[in-house]
């Protein structure tokens, strides 16, 4: 009676599952429910294949985000080098102005002129000043601020900017173009890399 009593125990408690007292392949028993080895094997399967999409999709959102960065800095030095254009006819201006022999407004830009282009930084402004200079394919540099791009010193970035100007659509207008190039870099998305391109464009008058 005694052994009955213990197998009936055991059977309900899940240490065996069957009349010959085999042991039970269930490693919880709860209300008659369980997770066999099986079950338990495809439960960890499923929540690893869950984990390295959840990982895969960071991996992108971070490529995605270092890429957005790239074409931010690339879109805000094609406008600075339109802008920096700009400056030095506004500095004509104000030079011709000042001079009874008087400035010619498009004075220092005219290796721009040329289909190569040419390079400026922030340091020009017209007048023998700092002029454009023919494109030399150089990276532009950050100062040690952080704050300015430029070629003499500080240190060197993966961006170049060339400068062209078309003179020839009548005497007083120039049309700007601002290309910013820069290496993109190998990665799951993009597995070739390439070159990054960002142009902007704008058209400056004559009005002194």
């Amino acid at each position: 009676m005694f052994y009955d009593a213990m197998r009936e125990l055991k059977k309900r408690i899940g240490l065996i599952n069957d009349e010959k007292g085999l042991p039970s392949t269930t490693f919880v028993r709860k209300s008659g429910a369980g997770f066999t080895i099986i079950e338990m094997v495809i439960s960890i399967f499923i929540l690893s294949v869950a984990v390295i999409a959840l990982f895969g999709t960071f991996s992108i959102m971070v490529i995605l985000s270092s890429e957005a960065e790239d074409r931010l800095i690339a879109t805000y030095l094609a406008q600075e080098g339109i802008e920096i254009i700009r400056n030095i006819r506004d500095n004509n201006w104000l030079a011709s102005a000042a001079d009874s022999e008087g400035v010619a407004w498009d004075q220092g830009l005219g290796a721009c002129y040329s289909a190569a282009g040419c390079e400026v930084d922030y340091r020009a402004t017209g007048f023998g000043v700092n002029p454009a200079y023919p494109w030399q394919d150089r990276f532009l540099k950050t100062s040690s601020d952080k704050y300015f791009y430029g070629y003499d010193s500080g240190t060197e970035t993966k961006f170049k900017r060339k400068i062209t100007i078309d003179e020839t659509i009548a005497p007083h207008i120039l049309k700007i173009k601002a290309d910013v190039f820069w290496k993109r870099r190998p990665s799951i998305i993009n597995p070739a890399g390439g070159d990054g391109t960002i142009e902007a464009e704008d058209i400056l008058y004559n009005w002194y």
